[in-house]
């Protein structure tokens, strides 16, 4: 009886119908248009575009089919399928209105097709040239070309446009910015930003999503223009160098340079939508400023070399200082900038040819904590969930992440989640884009994270909202952490933080009365020295509600660059090989040592600040860094410079000529991402596959083959025929990424842990037993940050990043288009701060700290509170880290970058 309700069931949610004459049966409520596509039946469509995931217009009437029984024809795109119909696509009225609807459209359309940027991939043509409409018979009032640019990068052309809104359906719907909109009315309707409103005045974020989506010219990159039609340019799709989304991008190229890069709708994790930098930052690919040859410094100056005197001259110095010193004199830095093969062969090169494991990457300066604080507390340090599950969410809380500006298509997904009314708790000192759709704006002060989550757990657990059976069933360590949290009632939580204790209140309800709550953070968590802290609380608090091993639920941390997950995937880290196996534990040891032919060392090696700190001291005398650059990325700059320039060998591995490269006695070119294979792991532990689109400039090569080449010097056979056979190595090697080959890259991307090739890759960590076996609650106090404002250095500084720019700047600020939204930096102060000081709107302002000083523009704004300002890391002309602290979080050594006391005053 239950086998044949089930059956019943699963027959009433499906529908069968006839289209064309061929049956297909479909789920109830699919379109006549989703069915028809189903079995092959194309309708030509121009206002809907079914892979854009957007709903259907129905106003270009160019969809409309024929139902048996109906009055008159429906549009196929939003009229539902139902059980018996029959439908016809392509009878002889139809045709005849599909033409009439063409040239009607084309009635004051402009007749440019040979020399239209959009030529050979315009909707409109193509629908011409099937109906076979050579010129229209209407003659409409032809509006005179006239193309407006109100910005670097798009340009719309009215006369172009047929106003299927499919743009404004992008900028309303998918970006949730809701710039753009119809204009006027009647014939002098068109597409634009409100009247009298410059771009830069409005919300676009200039994503540029609206081009790809435009089934005319009326949309295009003007930088594009003029330099190759679509059937001139090649096609490949690889994965975004910027963010940890770790977005699908399609780079089109001629002539061995990127001329623009699109997405393909429905493509990647982000289903072909890109943001600003994605899609407009790639000029560093065809830089002039590329590094093309190897360079030795020389009478104190860097000059040309052969490849074979460059390496030559590393092997030689490295032996001579490993016999010397010891293979503990010798350090390296991975890069979350390259693939996953290069970090793997970059960690193996140190501990199996140097013999040490003084190998760390920038992950250590933003998200050490986060594998330290997660791997405690679940067995694991990295993303719980997939980004797909924040459609599952019932509550968002967002707490040290301005994702609209730092992982934007993870932003535009949140936006759209408050869009549909999910709540959403905002945790942020400053006031940002997501705080306008916020329920509830936790304004913390700087540092004060763990008190904040205590003080929201200490509500849970007060009014008894915890998850009793999760507890009982799958954590241990309960009753010490309740006792932890006991004293930070909505009162003190208050007084530590200066968030209403009513707030505080209200959000602890909102986050664990939610069925599925989604925790998203970023380095405004882990960037403290009680980062490790703050993440074991936010571990605590999702541990307490039960909101893991499920959809919609939780831990999400979000990683800054392409490859920071990878990079310590591959064991780009002093403590752990390849899938974070301990360098200390015997049996995994020797299973390396097994393959790679060499005795292993078994203690821990220097972190990046330990690194940089041994270098002043004189105890690392050789430095090998690879895609980083610490004299912009690290702490305490002028320490940093002091440090490298006392080494007895620095070599630098890159694509340009860092500041870092400036200081250094080699130089290695190295190969872009659009120049290499290989694979990238984002945020979600999702590893893609990176694709070649051009050749090297000049002598550049791979970053693997130049340390490969470079071990065979020192008398180390490390020989590979391609990136691929280097994952096969990784995988043999690697439980996690055991399952990930080549071969299935090629049919789509997979999730680790993937223990064999026929695993599907596992999208939610912990589902019913953490990795760890139990999750464990952790008693975590709240600890001031190590330097907080006095008299003589009354401000909390804090830094972090901005939609246009990314990192240290060394691939967004060579981009026309980026440098052109944002060309210099600035740093935020707070009107009554402001007005104190008497610095006005965009005056330049010295800040200094205990460690430096730089000179820069203020933006007078209440973003920031008063007492604190906000200042980007991107500009080496006002270094941001010329003033920050290397007070490290004590287990995860990890930088306190997000609070450092300043002065700041008026230049005058």
């Amino acid at each position: 009886m239950q086998s044949e309700m089930t059956t019943d069931r699963i027959m009433a949610d499906e529908v069968s119908l006839s289209i064309d004459d061929t049956e297909v049966t479909v789920p109830a409520g699919t379109t006549v248009f989703l069915a028809a596509e189903r079995v092959g039946i194309d309708i030509p469509h121009l206002c809907y575009e079914p892979d854009l995931g957007l709903p259907p217009s129905s106003s270009c009437r160019l969809c409309l089919v024929e139902v048996e029984g109906a009055r008159t024809l429906v549009p196929s795109c939003s009229y539902a399928a139902s059980a018996g119909i029959v439908v016809r696509t392509d009878t002889d009225e139809i045709r005849e209105i599909r033409r009439m609807v063409i040239e009607l459209l084309l009635s004051n359309h402009p007749h440019d097709c040979l020399t239209c940027e959009k030529s050979g991939d315009c909707d409109l043509q193509k629908y011409a040239y099937e109906l076979g409409v050579k010129a229209p018979e209407y003659a409409g009032e032809l509006i005179p070309p006239q193309p407006v640019q109100d910005g670097p990068a798009i340009s719309y052309d009215r006369t172009k446009c047929i106003l299927c809104g499919r743009c404004v359906e992008v900028c309303h719907n998918v970006e949730v910015t809701g710039a753009i909109d119809f204009q006027e009315r009647g014939f002098d309707t068109h597409i634009g930003l409100p009247p009298g409103l410059p771009r830069d005045q409005s919300g676009c974020t200039e994503c540029g999503n609206c081009i790809d989506v435009c089934p005319t010219g009326a949309l295009s990159f003007v930088g594009a223009e003029g330099k190759g039609r679509t059937w001139e340019l090649g096609r490949v799709a690889t994965i975004c160098p910027y963010c940890g989304v770790g977005c699908t991008i399609v780079l089109n190229t001629r002539d061995n340079r990127v001329v623009k890069v699109t997405g393909q709708p429905g493509l990647g994790i982000n289903h072909g939508w890109l943001c600003v930098k994605g899609r407009f930052g790639f000029d560093f690919i065809n830089h002039e400023g590329r590094l093309t040859g190897p360079l030795i410094r020389r009478d104190g100056e860097l000059v040309p070399a052969s490849w074979d005197e460059a390496l030559d001259f590393v092997a030689e110095h490295l032996t001579q200082i490993k016999q010397e010193f010891g293979p503990d004199s010798i350090a390296a830095l991975a890069s979350a900038k390259c693939t996953n093969e290069e970090n793997y062969i970059m960690q193996k090169f140190m501990r199996a040819v140097i013999g040490t494991n003084n190998v760390d990457h920038c992950a250590r300066l933003c998200h050490a904590s986060t594998v330290a604080g997660l791997a405690q507390a679940f067995g694991s340090g990295a993303m719980t969930n997939s980004i797909e599950d924040l459609d599952q969410a019932t509550t968002i809380f967002v707490i040290g992440s301005n994702t609209t500006e730092c992982h934007p298509i993870i932003g535009a997904a949140i936006k759209r989640a408050a869009q549909r009314g999910v709540p959403l708790i905002v945790a942020d000192p400053r006031t940002i884009e997501l705080t306008e759709y916020a329920a509830v704006h936790l304004r913390q002060r700087h540092g004060t994270d763990v008190a904040l989550v205590n003080g929201l757990m200490n509500v849970i657990l007060s009014e008894g909202l915890e998850d009793e059976q999760f507890i009982a069933e799958r954590t241990e360590g309960f009753a010490e952490f309740r006792a932890s949290v006991e004293p930070y009632t909505p009162e003190l939580a208050e007084r530590i933080t200066g968030v209403a204790a009513e707030d505080i209140i209200r959000a602890a309800r909102l986050y664990a009365q939610a069925p599925a709550a989604a925790i998203i953070y970023s380095m405004g968590i882990t960037q403290h020295t009680t980062g490790t802290d703050n993440v074991l609380s936010l571990a605590n608090l999702a541990l307490l509600t039960g909101n893991l091993g499920k959809r919609g639920a939780g831990v999400n941390p979000l990683r800054g660059q392409n490859n920071v997950q990878g990079a310590c995937d591959m064991g780009g880290l002093p403590n752990v090989f390849p899938g974070y196996q301990k360098v200390d534990d015997d049996e995994a040891r020797a299973k390396f040592e097994v393959v790679w032919g060499s005795s292993l060392p078994a203690s821990s090696g220097l972190t990046v600040v330990e690194m940089i700190n041994a270098a002043a001291k004189g105890a690392v005398k050789a430095l090998y860094v690879m895609g980083e650059n610490p004299m912009l990325s690290d702490p305490h700059q002028s320490h940093v410079e002091e440090a490298l320039k006392k080494l007895g060998l620095l070599i630098v591995q890159d694509i340009f000529l860092t500041e870092t490269a400036q200081l250094a006695d080699v130089v290695l070119p190295a190969t872009s991402f659009a120049e290499k294979e290989g694979t990238f792991t984002n945020t979600e532990r999702r590893v893609q596959r990176v694709r070649k689109a051009l050749e090297p400039p000049g002598e550049a090569r791979g970053d693997w083959q130049i340390i490969c080449e470079l071990a065979r010097r020192m008398g180390s056979e490390m020989s590979y025929s391609g990136a691929a056979a280097i994952q096969d190595e990784i995988a043999f090697l690697t439980p996690s990424y055991k399952g990930i080959t080549y071969d299935r890259l090629e049919q789509g991307s997979l999730q680790w842990p993937c223990p064999d090739r026929d695993h599907p890759g596992t999208p939610i960590l912990h589902v019913g037993r953490f990795t760890r076996g139990l999750g464990k609650f952790h008693a975590v106090e709240f600890i001031p940050a190590q330097e907080l404002p006095d008299d003589d250095y009354p401000f909390a500084l804090s830094t972090g990043r901005i939609l246009q720019h990314f990192h240290t700047g060394t691939m967004s600020r060579r981009s026309e288009v980026l440098g052109a939204l944002v060309s210099v930096g600035v740093i935020e102060i707070n009107p009554q701060d402001a007005e104190r000081l008497g610095i006005a709107d965009g005056q330049p302002v010295r800040v200094s700290s205990r460690r430096g000083e730089i000179e820069i523009n203020a933006v007078v704004t209440d973003r920031v509170t008063p007492g604190t300002l906000f200042l980007a890391f991107h500009y080496r002309e006002a270094p941001a880290n010329r003033l920050t602290i290397a007070a490290l979080d004590p287990v995860a050594k990890i930088p306190e970058f997000k609070v450092c006391a300043v002065k700041i005053e008026p230049v005058w």
